[in-house]
This record gives C-alpha cells, structure tokens and sequence, in this order.
C-alpha cells in the first residue's frame, strides 16, 4: 500500500485512490460525535446558502457548520461537538458545511473513494482502510480554511499513517502536542465564545469513537455514512 500525506485544498485536489480528509478543529470530530449518536446521515456541503437550500427543500433536517467558526444565521448547531454531543439528532438526516473540512472533501474528485478523519476516529478510520485493501491511500490535513497548516490535522494525518503502517503512536503524546499548539488555544480565550472548551477535550480524545466515516457520491450529493459501528475504538488496533 502506497501512502501519501498532503494538506490542504490543494493537497486535496490532488488526492487519488482512497482519501480521507482529516479535519480535528472541528467538522469530522463534530461529524463522529453526531453518527455516534444515531445520525442517519450527514450530507457535505461547501457553501452555506446550499445547506439552506437543501433543509428547505426537506433534503435534509438540520443544518450544522460555521463560518470563521461562528454559526451561520439559520443554522440550526455551529460547527461544535460539544453542541451536538447534547442534540438529539437520532434518525436524523443533517447538513454540514465548513470552511475546511467539507471543501475538502467536495474538492477530492481524483478520488476513488472518500473517508473523513480526525483524532477521536483515527483507529477506526484506519481499520475501515485497511479492511477494503487499497494500493493507495492519500491522507489530507485541511488546515486551517484549508489554506493555513495546523498542528491538529496534520499530526492526525501522520497517526492514521503510522497506524495503516501497522505501528502504534502514543495517543496521550500526540494529544498533548495538539494541546499546546497554535489552534488549541482558542478554546480558552473569553473573545472566541464559539471554541467552547469541551470542543477541544471531545476533539482529543484520540480513538473514543468506534466508527469510520465513508462519502458518497448519491443523486449529486456527498453523503456521509457511518461504517462499521462498533465499541469505542482506543482499546483496538488496526
């Protein structure tokens, strides 16, 4: 298996055999958090007017995402794990744009086939990868807006490699780098109400979540889906 560690938009329009777009700060930490508690599925978006469109069209039922990290007037969560980890969103159909992690992946087009990733679904994401055998893997960290590199997606990026790679990093060592990085440290500041702290803990917690987030491509919309739900994933290995 050949594996390529990218970033960016970029990074993720170059992206080619199975991809899987990492974005820990916040939208696929909010994205596992939301499938582990029951979400049907979430449908990715770019643009907020789109989400809008979509959940007045009854395409989908709750619109989730931000904008430099604020939540968009209509929308009915921000882009926050925390928010969602107290949503009840069983059953539901939601609607996700953000500024990275959902560009990132409507730009994979080389793609053969699209995961999502951030910490808290690492392993699991890893596992689901290894199961379908690819020849290659390209592992994109979005950064911040995807244009910025951030310590968060880019040491996530190179977690899952170490894991496809059947080598096992220190989890607590590679939380406690992101804590100290550059992004980290808007979950403290009283200026930025919309980085709740909790965001930050439910994002590091490496492997808490047992399940793996495929996309596809259905009726010319990127659908979210979670795969192979299961315990939480930090007790298992790829």
């Amino acid at each position: 298996m050949e594996i390529r560690v990218d970033s960016l938009i970029e990074g993720a329009c170059r992206a080619e055999g199975t991809a899987i777009i990492v974005d820990v700060y916040r939208a696929f930490t909010t994205a596992a958090v939301a499938f582990s508690r029951g979400a049907q599925q979430i449908i990715l978006v770019p643009e907020i007017e789109e989400a809008l469109e979509l959940r007045d069209r009854g395409v989908g039922e709750l619109c989730i995402g931000e904008v430099g990290g604020v939540r968009p007037d209509g929308f009915d969560f921000g882009n926050s794990p925390y928010e969602l980890s107290r949503a009840d969103v069983r059953g539901r159909i939601l609607i996700q744009s953000t500024r990275a992690g959902t560009v990132g992946v409507a730009s994979a087009r080389r793609a053969g086939r699209v995961y999502v990733g951030s910490l808290a679904i690492a392993a699991a994401t890893a596992r689901a990868v290894l199961k379908a055998a690819p020849q290659l893997v390209t592992i994109v960290a979005m950064g911040w807006e995807g244009k910025i590199r951030t310590d968060e997606d880019e040491l996530c990026a190179w977690y899952i490699k170490n894991l496809l790679e059947g080598r096992r990093p220190d989890r607590e060592a590679i939380a406690a780098l992101v804590q100290v990085g550059e992004h980290s440290q808007k979950f403290d500041d009283p200026a930025q109400p919309q980085y709740h702290p909790q965001d930050r803990e439910i994002a590091l917690d490496v492997d808490s979540v047992g399940l793996a987030i495929r996309v596809d491509l259905k009726d010319g919309l990127l659908v979210a889906s979670a795969e192979a739900l299961e315990a939480p994933a930090r007790d298992r290995q790829p």
